[in-house]
């Protein structure tokens, strides 16, 4: 169906509300970070949030998560009638089809008392048709009981955090590697949702339709475990590929950024590298790993890349999905943590890119911290910034002198390492006196009668390296 265009030809986006519990260890401030986050999420996702309702509970609801009388409040703006019946809605699913689910868990009545007033219906009247919303979005997990319950609640389609991420990773996916890690992911977040029309409907099994066969939710349920098989294989292939072009780069000076989605990597790479990367002020512009050159080159050269970047509660199978992309982070000699230092909840971000990348092994490499968007900050915070953390790197993508003093900072970080040695290549060896320059500072140059005498600044392992490859003296 086409959206809807206003006056000026620009499509309407659909209205969504947000809706979240808030339980006992999570602080107001905490939760409103996640709710800005969620609806950072939701615009995305090409949503305008209109609404928040939020309840504080010792725990969610068994089937509806929140109480009864805010799932009638949250009613009002769908037009759906708040009440959690035992009927099995059939709602069509991301995926495409028309579903129904078999329940996790029993729908009982919520033995748990609610805010003050909660048992009282006094929500008011529901909203006319022009201002209702199409979509709920929850900023708690969802097991597939609460969503049936939910849907059939409200009448719209709900979301929860974790399928507004999948769902979001699924359209920014470019490169034939990302969009199949994603397609994992989605299907292994579906899978448990998905709700086929006539799942209790058996098919007929074997030769001439004797025995019993498969459900129609059986036929889909494997359907799906086959499609994931054939993408691990298909990711096997491309890891395979992928191994062997960082293997080429191993002895390479390398540099990973890494950091919290919408951090400013891309901007950085950018800057670093004078490349056309794309930058856009949306969460997880950027799920493909790029590698360029930093500009103006070094000798050595020196690789950037860009990573995808975390968030909070990041979905497990994203993580496990995404882990050959974040292999570069692996590799890499250097790691600069890029934090938005103008965004009050970037503490916990870094914490949060820490333990992602703990949980794939690359939190003993070396690091520098970029402290990113100072130019948002007054002196007083930067001074503050100062106090706080050690040899931080104050950065402003915006500032050219601040990005040219970031490049000599790692172009300093690669010269520990080098020392100076002297190199006499034979004129009959010209492809060595090439790979010199290519690889190396080379600090003095003479010509004499048998060949050229260089005198370089390089890593030891390079220099050593060359001597084999030309059988140097």
């Amino acid at each position: 169906m086409a959206q809807k265009k206003t006056h000026d030809s620009q499509p309407l986006r659909p209205r969504a509300l947000l809706a979240s519990v808030q339980l006992p260890g999570v602080s107001d401030a905490e939760h409103e970070a996640s709710l800005a986050e969620l609806a950072r999420l939701v615009h995305t996702l090409g949503m305008d949030v209109v609404e928040t309702i939020t309840q504080k509970r010792a725990s969610p609801a068994a089937g509806s998560v929140v109480g009864d009388g805010k799932l009638r409040e949250i009613a009002r703006w769908t037009g759906g009638s708040g009440v959690v019946t035992a009927n099995k809605p059939v709602v069509r699913t991301k995926a495409g089809v028309h579903a129904e689910v078999e329940p996790d868990e029993e729908t009982t009545i919520d033995p748990e008392a609610d805010e003050a007033g909660e048992g009282i219906d006094s929500a008011g009247d529901e909203k006319p048709e022009s201002e209702r919303v199409k979509f709920v979005v929850f900023d708690n997990d969802l097991t597939p009981t609460q969503l049936r319950n939910l849907e059939g609640a409200l009448g719209v389609e709900v979301l929860d955090r974790t399928g507004v991420i999948v769902e979001i990773f699924y359209r920014h996916a470019k490169t034939p590697a990302a969009r199949a890690q994603v397609e994992i992911a989605r299907l292994t977040y579906l899978a448990p949702r998905i709700r086929v029309t006539g799942a209790g409907e058996r098919q007929g099994g074997g030769i001439g339709a004797k025995g019993v066969g498969e459900t129609a939710h059986e036929l889909e349920s494997r359907r799906i475990r086959d499609k994931i098989a054939a993408l691990r294989r298909e990711i096997e292939t491309i890891n395979k590929d992928q191994a062997l072009r960082r293997s080429r780069r191993r002895e390479q000076a390398k540099v990973a950024l890494v950091g919290y989605t919408n951090a400013g990597k891309s901007s950085l790479m950018r800057a670093l590298t004078k490349s056309e990367v794309l930058v856009a002020d949306k969460l997880f512009a950027t799920l493909d790993t790029t590698v360029r050159v930093m500009y103006p080159e070094t000798k050595p050269r020196v690789l950037i890349s860009d990573t995808v970047g975390f968030i909070k509660k990041l979905p497990h199978d994203l993580v496990a999905s995404f882990r050959s992309t974040l292999d570069e982070a692996l590799d890499a000699s250097l790691l600069l943590f890029i934090v938005d230092a103008s965004d009050p909840a970037f503490r916990s971000q870094l914490e949060t890119t820490r333990k992602v990348l703990a949980e794939i092994g690359a939190d003993d490499s070396d690091s520098l911290l970029v402290l990113n968007k100072v130019d948002k900050l007054q002196p007083v915070e930067i001074a503050a910034l100062k106090r706080e953390f050690k040899d931080p790197v104050f950065l402003s993508t915006r500032d050219k002198s601040s990005v040219a003093a970031l490049h000599a900072t790692i172009q300093a970080w690669f010269e520990r390492g080098m020392v100076e040695s002297e190199i006499f290549v034979p004129y009959s060896k010209s492809a060595a006196a090439a790979e010199v320059h290519a690889t190396m500072r080379v600090l003095t140059e003479s010509h004499e009668d048998e060949g050229t005498r260089f005198q370089v600044r390089s890593f030891p392992q390079d220099v050593e390296r060359l001597r084999k490859t030309f059988d140097l003296a």
